[in-house]
């Protein structure tokens, strides 16, 4: 039975959003992650030369996808080893952290662990199931376990979406091992990975250093929404255990979960090609520079923010007044309350806008 879900967190901006567009400027939207740049060209062709498909594509995804995928991941996540039947293509990443916990069978009794500081959807993926969200603040937060305490499900969220924080390789290590002592399921969401801001690549729970080498109970899910300004295209992608990616086949087969062939094709051309995510990099870099000087002349904090599409920012204050304080100079970002009762004195500032829309944002503080 689906518990009873939250409201949908923002809708309680419409007051601000008002307020912000009364602004002799315009509004400058910061708060919500959706790209503003054009996709690629070489996946908008990609994509094109794909549109004539009349008939049902594979929800597996082709075997030509489930290759481009593994090799991504050998070139750019230093995860040599992944099996292309581990791998399956999903209708963007947030349909597929909603519906993990039913597709893998949990239920009434079962638990979900999840981060303190978390993107909404982990909750609502649980109550969807029927199971019940549990925070859980580091993997040895739950000590000596029972089955009533137990998680059959362990959401990480590296780099972290609100925060920006990067889990480690010794940490994520840890996750792993005390995981498979008590038959838990990880799944790392890492979505933002290919843009971290500090020079050090971002592990992934499949590399060998975290794992040994086996990607047993393990799912990375990944989306090309960030990377490659795919959020329209809802480009996504979980691996790691095939015995895992088979129990989650099977059920998508029955329910027609399956991402359109012209996609498949498009995601095909944004892993081979690596230029168009260092441009868009590039871009988000120079815009989270300016935000985040502008920011901190303001008196904000900046914390954590080591990765990601966000600046996790304080005033010392509630997170309510200082989104009325930036929505009063016309510019709307998203309350750090959305993410969990940690949250509370932080917004969080999306780095997709517009370059004169960020400029316009930085000149107003």
């Amino acid at each position: 039975m689906i518990s009873a879900l939250p409201d949908f967190p923002w809708d309680s901006l419409a007051a601000y959003k008002q307020i912000a567009s009364r602004h002799p400027g315009g509004i400058v939207d910061l708060s919500v992650g959706t790209p503003v740049d054009p996709t690629p060209l070489v996946v908008q062709e990609a994509l094109a030369a794909a549109s004539d498909a009349p008939g049902y594509p594979q929800t597996w995804g082709t075997p030509t996808l489930r290759e481009a995928v593994a090799a991504w991941f050998a070139r750019r996540r230093g995860v040599p080893d992944v099996d292309p039947d581990g791998v399956l293509p999903t209708i963007g990443s947030k349909e597929l952290v909603a519906w993990l916990p039913t597709l893998l069978g949990l239920g009434s009794g079962d638990v979900v662990g999840i981060p303190a500081v978390a993107y909404p959807t982990y909750d609502v993926g649980a109550r969807l199931a029927g199971a019940r969200p549990v925070v859980v603040d580091g993997f040895a937060a739950y000590g000596p376990q029972t089955t009533a305490t137990r998680p059959r499900l362990l959401w990480v969220n590296s780099p972290s979406n609100p925060t920006g924080q990067v889990l480690g390789v010794a940490h994520l290590a840890k996750v792993v091992a005390w995981a498979r002592q008590n038959g838990v399921v990880v799944a790392s969401d890492e979505c933002y990975a290919e843009l971290g801001w500090d020079g050090e690549p971002v592990p992934s729970i499949l590399d060998p250093r975290v794992c040994g080498g086996s990607h047993e109970g393990l799912l990375a899910v990944y989306s090309l929404s960030k990377q490659s300004n795919l959020a329209g295209y809802r480009a996504a992608f979980a691996a790691g255990d095939p015995a895992l990616v088979a129990r989650l086949l099977e059920v998508r087969r029955h329910a027609g979960m399956i991402v359109p062939w012209p996609v498949q094709c498009a995601m095909v051309a944004a892993l081979g090609d690596d230029g168009h995510v260092v441009e868009q990099r590039t871009r988000y870099a120079s815009r989270r520079e300016i935000l985040r000087d502008a920011l901190q002349r303001a008196g904000f904090r900046i914390d954590l923010s080591s990765a990601g599409l966000y600046l996790w920012a304080t005033q010392g204050d509630g997170c309510w007044e200082s989104l009325a304080w930036l929505a009063d100079r016309g510019v709307l970002v998203a309350p750090g309350s959305f993410y969990g009762a940690r949250g509370e004195r932080h917004v969080r500032v999306a780095l997709t806008a517009t370059d004169e829309r960020v400029a316009s944002a930085a000149q107003r503080w």
